[in-house]
């Protein structure tokens, strides 16, 4: 059968040939050319705006802005952004639109016949500003008197999101704790850095619905949040996604889906049907689309002489930025992760979203869980440090397992199996032999290794992750299965999926394809998939929070029993719908906290080997040990390369991806300041462990592992180098300059 198997991906001939087409390469010849213009203030009022210079520009076909727009809001959480920043707005919004609150707000979207004709066309609009306070930081945003950045909300602060945890007796757990560790830890921005920059095409279709093709991770969100804006029935709008160059959540929020639908429906309207296609930049994509949440979290944990967490008071603080964006549903996440995954008797924590006039924070794999498990993880490594007690046997002491009361005062869904990864990894590490010399090496290619600087350490930290939404979203995820055969047939020749579920380059076409081939019983090379557009498939939900494989998993069996019943009833061809409900979450308590948060988890822990040198402060990571629990892995070879995948980008987090945000604005929006790591530059060795313990709701047992390869690393890249040098670093990432500084402060 297919599943366990590793089949070539469906995708891979064309991805590898330079056939599949990805949405800058979706425009026709007779395309026009849109360019997007950004306000380029954080924080100013808008007092006139005049397009007139651009729309004579010769090849200027249509200068587009706030005036155009049915309904000028948009927000996949809440309506707090205009569209477009505007003077003269005469349709609905329930935010102010003359406001720029970020400076890649967009002020207008310039259409021409070449790409020359919509830059000077750009450069031709006439705006004048008053320049209002800019809230730079969560600092300002905090700070007594501070200026508000959503004033409309009515809310005497910035702060706009809180959550609270109360559990237990904290005067009872502070009494008990033999020793105490109190941190506050600071947390950085990432990029995204996806491989494919945002772009776009927009254009009315043969059935008459405004269209647009774009990289985005949930076709139905989209065609939502389009509808809202333009004031269409959402069955006159269609989203379709080509081939996608990555995404760590960085497309969930809007880049060219509202304008470019905007400007397919009002050219029509002027008798121009030309499709409008739009590209950005890598630094307009740098500047334009949100980020991981920068934050800052301060912790005080508790734990008895024999190594038991007695108390946990922890309050977090993350950067929303000028808009929510994701921001509530990171918060959460981050919310529920501050206690780590452990059995926690008592706890007091709160959590903050802050609007300043940054960058946006949004989702980034994981959105909030890393944030939450660096300081956990940290301040288990420092209690176990404390007590003079071994971090892997302190974790299975503390760790949550099946009938485990979770930090939200409920019982963990079935399946806890975190002491078993945790017992794998550190066998599979070999904790228990001395550290192995690892190679010398130099941090310049001309000069030979200082043997006498370098330092060797090995840290370790585990963590949970929530598999689909949290919180009472209303999750669901829908399949269409089409078996075809001839009308004497006793079983099916062939079959069709038909699912929304983007492939945002983790494969997941092709382990949707599998989990079909399966549940029908049908050889995978007689299953063809129909992916990713509204006007054929049915709600999927989003490609993140490691939940696709499971919520479309299910989806798909369910749509596959049904279509056997039409088979058998003589229907031919026999169709199946389905649409897969997860068991139902809850909100947080607005008081305690109190609720039933996820109805799946997946588990993970890692081993990092690392060497330092003391003269320069550069690290070389030269062993990492990642250990799942996947629950049973649909395709293996997949599944290896998002750990790989993942543990590459938690380390340009951990070590060299400094984003520099001052003043409210991005100061290094190019990759040769921004430093993704390079292929000489990722561990060394990776060893990818895949435990195969079935989730009792998953399909086939399958739970979702995407994102946990990223939660630990961090942390345990700081236990390794504390372990090498003696120092705690607090924030990150661990550049040269801040090591070396670090090490001489101590010496």
């Amino acid at each position: 059968m297919s599943i366990g198997a590793t089949p070539p991906r469906v995708d891979a001939i064309a991805k590898v040939t330079g056939a599949a087409e990805y949405p800058a390469d979706r425009a026709p010849a007779d395309a026009l050319v849109a360019r997007t213009v950004f306000t380029d203030r954080p924080h100013a009022r808008l007092l006139r705006l005049d397009t007139s210079a651009a729309e004579r520009v010769p090849g200027v076909v249509a200068v587009f802005t706030g005036a155009d727009v049915p309904v000028n809001e948009y927000g996949l959480t809440l309506f707090d952004q205009p569209v477009f920043i505007s003077v003269d707005h005469t349709g609905r919004s329930s935010v102010p639109a003359d406001v720029s609150r970020w400076e890649a707000d967009h002020l207008a979207l310039v259409v021409a016949e070449t790409t020359e004709a919509a830059e000077i066309g750009a450069a031709a609009i006439d705006a004048e500003w008053q320049d209002l306070p800019i809230v730079a930081d969560i600092d300002e945003a905090l700070a007594e008197g501070a200026t508000l950045v959503h004033p409309e909300n009515g809310l005497p602060t910035n702060a706009y999101q809180n959550y609270r945890i109360r559990k237990g007796d904290m005067a009872a757990g502070w009494a008990e704790a033999a020793v105490v560790i109190e941190s506050i830890y600071e947390l950085p921005h990432q990029e995204h850095a996806f491989l494919q920059p945002e772009a776009g095409l927009g254009y009315i279709d043969e059935q008459g619905r405004v269209t647009v093709e774009v990289a985005g991770q949930w076709t139905h969100e989209d065609q939502e949040q389009i509808a809202h804006a333009l004031d269409l029935p959402v069955d006159k709008v269609r989203v379709v996604y080509p081939a996608i160059g990555g995404a760590f959540g960085g497309r969930e929020d809007m880049s060219f889906q509202i304008v470019l639908a905007l400007a397919a429906m009002r050219l029509t309207e002027r008798g121009e049907r030309r499709p409008v296609a739009a590209r950005w930049s890598r630094e307009e994509s740098i500047v334009g689309h949100h980020k991981r949440h920068r934050g800052r979290i301060r912790a005080r944990w508790g734990a008895s002489g024999d190594g038991r967490i007695v108390a946990v008071q922890s309050e977090a603080w993350l950067d929303a930025g000028a808009y929510n964006y994701t921001t509530n549903k990171v918060l959460g996440n981050c919310h529920l992760g501050q206690a780590g995954p452990y059995e926690v008797p008592n706890a007091h924590i709160d959590s903050h979203g802050v609007y300043t006039n940054a960058v946006p924070g949004g989702a980034f794999r994981g959105f909030g869980g890393p944030q939450a498990a660096f300081a956990a993880e940290c301040q288990m490594n420092k209690l176990a440090e404390a007590l003079g007690l071994d971090p892997v046997d302190m974790r299975l002491r503390n760790s949550l397992r099946d009938g485990s009361i979770g930090i939200t005062q409920t019982p963990m869904p079935d399946g806890v199996t975190l002491p078993e990864v945790i017992d794998r990894c550190a066998q599979e590490a070999a904790l228990d032999r001395p550290l192995s010399q690892p190679a010398p090496f130099s941090p310049f290619a001309t000069l030979p290794p200082a043997a006498d600087e370098l330092a060797s350490g090995r840290g370790f930290a585990c963590a949970f992750k929530n598999v689909g939404f949290s919180f009472g979203f209303p999750e669901r995820c829908e399949a269409r299965i089409v078996l075809h055969g001839e009308p004497d047939d006793d079983a099916p020749e062939w079959a069709e999926l038909f699912h929304a579920g983007a492939e945002v380059g983790q494969g997941s076409h092709t382990a949707l394809l599998q989990m079909t081939a399966d549940a029908t019983g049908l050889p995978l090379e007689r299953v063809e998939g129909r992916f990713s557009d509204t006007s054929s498939s049915g709600d999927s939900g989003s490609a993140s929070a490691s939940r696709l494989t499971f919520m479309a998993g299910n989806s798909i069996l369910g749509a596959a029993e049904e279509a056997d019943k039409a088979w058998r009833n003589g229907d031919r061809p026999g169709v199946g719908k389905f649409r897969y409900v997860p068991p139902p979450t809850e909100p947080l308590d607005p008081e305690t906290g109190v609720c039933v948060p996820n109805f799946s988890y997946g588990y993970v822990a890692q081993t990092v080997e690392v060497t330092v040198d003391r003269g320069t402060g550069h690290i070389v990571v030269d062993r990492v040990v990642s250990t799942h629990d996947v629950g049973k892995a649909i395709n293996p070879a997949l599944i290896v390369g998002q750990i790989e995948g993942g543990i590459v980008q938690a380390h340009g987090y951990a070590l060299s991806e400094r984003l520099r945000v001052d003043g409210a604005r991005v100061r290094n929006p190019r990759l040769s300041t921004y430093l993704i790591p390079g292929i000489g530059d990722i561990p060394r060795e990776i060893k990818s462990v895949v435990l195969e313990l079935a989730d009792p709701r998953g399909p086939w047992g399958a739970r979702g592992m995407a994102e946990m390869p990223f939660m630990t690393y961090a942390p345990a890249v700081i236990a390794a180098v504390h372990d090498a040098t003696g120092v705690w670093f607090d924030t990150f990432p661990l550049t040269p300059d801040r090591v070396l500084a670090a090490l001489a402060a101590t010496t």
